[in-house]
């Protein structure tokens, strides 16, 4: 199933972004083999899957890197793969003897994805980091946030997922698609503060346009307009409002029964402030819900603010399967969508080790083979 069904990938196990990256590749029909310590492997039921979401789909071999026996391992499953994928910080994956010219050395057609927070060179390569500190120095973190008011960190989706993850898996699947036509593997260094940087590309434009001002909270998708923001309503919950084009607008007023005629220009932004002061006393008479039942069905881009459950049950979402159920937990769904070739989540996350002696049996060892690598502690 999947459009990329057949794919085989070698995942170093990790958390956050590499893991993401994976998630997609595997929702998508890849075969992926993720790499768990040995150190981590406990006996585990597998009715009874571990709830770290990110790992769905995979399956999972224990092995000791530390070992030159579990080093061999890893190395003859990339002899075997498309895809190697590793989240360690720069030059760590060298020091334990599955860094890319090792790897390659086994597969000259392997497409070897790089994972890290600041690329694999640079002043800050080897420094620690996390989502926060990459949309830092990416110039992401510093215009988000209202007027007046500090920058405000959107948890951990632009760096670790948007600018981490889904870059990951994007690059190496420009690898392999290369690979296909050279016969030649190369290194993908997916790096978070490049791709959080990458997403900032309108605001660049904006700002070269000149419709874009470095004070935050100011300006039409930063909480600026009075057409784009969220509102409180009577019962405390909020509406977002996205009416930026003219007939947008124009159906956003007619919802809250204003004239046009009697209000400034749209776009006038020294009258803003005062237009969403108006706005938000006229959101909070009534409820959330009243609201939507108000703009249902019309274009004032006018949408419910939802908590995760509520986001889980509601009808759209619903009708149209954004979230699945595997292994009784409720979770989004494979995306995009393929209408030939459909992706769907294969597996719950997998125990660490849970599939050690299979994955080692295809790889070519045989029961003596996999007693010794137990018995030199390679694998667990």
């Amino acid at each position: 199933m999947g459009p990329l069904a057949g794919l085989k990938v070698i995942e170093i196990a990790g958390i956050g972004p590499a893991p993401f990256g994976g998630m997609m590749l595997a929702d998508l029909g890849a075969d992926i083999i993720r790499v768990d310590r040995a150190q981590n492997v406990q006996d585990g039921d597998p009715a009874l899957p571990p709830n770290d979401l990110l790992n769905r789909g995979r399956r999972s071999i224990g092995v000791d890197l530390k070992n030159p026996e579990g080093v061999g391992v890893v190395l003859d499953l990339a002899a075997r793969a498309d895809v190697f994928i590793e989240g360690f910080r720069a030059g760590v994956a060298e020091r334990l003897g599955i860094g890319p010219d090792a790897c390659l050395a086994r597969n000259p057609r392997l497409v070897y994805g790089r994972m890290t927070g600041w690329g694999q060179e640079g002043p800050y390569a080897s420094m620690a980091g996390h989502d926060i500190n990459y949309i830092s120095v990416a110039g992401a973190l510093e215009p988000l946030g209202r007027a007046g008011g500090p920058p405000t960190p959107p948890i951990n989706l632009i760096a670790d997922f948007g600018g981490g993850g889904m870059l990951l898996a994007f690059g190496v699947l420009a690898g392999v698609y290369e690979a296909q036509r050279s016969g030649r593997g190369q290194v993908i260094d997916a790096a978070m503060v490049d791709g959080s940087a990458a997403l900032m590309t309108m605001v660049h434009s904006f700002r070269a346009m000149g419709i874009w001002t470095d004070d935050r909270g100011t300006n039409m998708l930063d909480t600026g307009a009075h057409f784009y923001d969220v509102y409180e309503t009577a019962d405390g919950k909020y509406v977002s409002v996205g009416a930026i084009e003219p007939q947008f607008y124009s159906a956003l007023l007619q919802g809250l029964d204003l004239d046009a005629d009697d209000l400034p220009w749209q776009h006038d932004r020294e009258q803003w402030p005062g237009l969403k002061e108006r706005f938000a006393a006229i959101f909070r008479t009534r409820t959330r819900d009243e609201w939507c039942a108000i703009f249902d069905g019309t274009d004032a881009c006018v949408a419910p603010v939802l908590t995760v459950p509520e986001a889980v049950g509601f009808p759209h979402n619903v009708e149209r399967g954004t979230f699945v159920e595997m292994a009784g937990v409720r979770q989004p769904g494979p995306a995009p969508r393929f209408d030939r070739t459909p992706g769907e989540i294969s597996k719950p996350p997998p125990h660490a080790g849970q599939h050690t002696d299979e994955i080692l049996r295809e790889a070519g060892a045989d029961d003596d083979r996999i007693a010794k690598l137990r018995d030199l502690g390679a694998v667990a």
